[in-house]
């Protein structure tokens, strides 16, 4: 992989074949007829709500992935997929997003701004309408699960801290959705967590997004469980490494993130060249992560010259 590695980056999705284009972050979607939706996933790596960098084979990962966790989870709640016309593509059902971001913890951990680490060092302990006890250390198992909801900003602003009672009193969800997604999400953790445990990794948190359908029915949307929403760590040193005080070996984009992090104001700052080296590492972890949390063995899609011209080429029958 890693001699066709460079050819095989999509970080710029240009089909204007396809009807409703809107770029996000990471994916670009294109709303069909008939209530559907195309996402495709590129290979850029978002972070501190900007782009940092390309990763090969990032997309086809977090889409395989996702694919594996929304098989893995249709029992404890229904979600938008509908088909998987290429490794990187999704067509899924199109969902009027929720306005929150339901992001469940396992653990004290994260670097960004609204990570409780970042606010338990600041010495906050109430944070998300919940408290944390003093004496905890940097990436200690919680007492228990906790979620710590962020606003869902549509217009490229940062998210920002949700209390339960600040989402019912701007009316953001009525209380039973609120009800309903909390109790998802806390059970969709569960199952991530144990099955992660079964291939010999730790689940530490992971963000969820969930849409209401044309019928009104709550639904699993954007991502589940992979490198990119959720944070995995290694089960066997994680003991030896949080007792020295180091990071924990993760399945996730805190390696980019930590080196830009102490580099520079990520939120602020012109961000520094990421190095090759750190790109490809970053790759790498992506394909391993894969081969971990799904068992089965990473296969590129190598058709194609490129991975925009597999795309366009597997896309073209749904041309407007």
């Amino acid at each position: 992989m890693t001699a066709t590695a460079a050819p095989r980056v999509l970080d710029r999705v240009d089909l204007p074949f396809l009807p409703n284009h809107y770029r996000g972050k990471v994916r670009d979607n294109y709303d069909l007829p008939g209530g559907r939706r195309l996402i495709v996933a590129s290979d850029r790596l978002s972070a501190f709500d900007r782009i940092l960098c390309a990763v090969p084979f990032k997309g086809q990962v977090l889409t395989q992935v996702a694919r594996f966790w929304f098989e893995a989870t249709a029992d404890i709640c229904a979600n938008h997929v509908i088909d998987y016309p290429d490794p990187n593509v999704l067509l899924c059902r199109r969902l009027t997003i929720l306005p929150v971001e339901i992001v469940v913890r396992g653990y004290l951990a994260g670097t960004t701004s609204t990570s409780i680490l970042t606010l338990y060092k600041a010495g906050q302990r109430a944070m998300y309408g919940t408290t944390l006890p003093d004496g905890l250390v940097a990436n200690q198992r919680l007492p228990e699960a906790i979620i710590t909801p962020t606003s869902k900003e549509f217009d490229g602003g940062h998210d920002r801290p949700l209390t339960p009672a600040e989402i019912l009193d701007a009316g953001l969800l009525t209380p039973a959705q609120w009800e309903e997604v909390s109790a998802t999400a806390l059970a969709l953790f569960a199952r991530g967590q144990a099955m992660a445990a079964e291939r010999g990794l730790i689940l530490a948190d992971t963000k969820y997004e969930f849409g209401v359908d044309a019928d009104g029915r709550i639904l699993l949307a954007d991502e589940v469980h992979t490198p990119d929403s959720s944070r995995f760590w290694k089960a066997a040193t994680y003991d030896a490494r949080v007792a020295a005080g180091e990071r924990p070996d993760s399945f996730d984009k805190d390696v980019v993130r930590a080196w830009v992090a102490e580099r520079a104001d990520p939120y602020a700052a012109d961000l520094p060249a990421i190095p090759d080296e750190l790109i490809a590492a970053t790759s790498a972890v992506y394909v391993e992560a894969y081969e971990t949390i799904t068992g089965q063995p990473f296969v590129p899609d190598l058709s194609g010259a490129t991975v925009l011209d597999r795309i366009r080429t597997r896309l073209a029958p749904f041309a407007a």
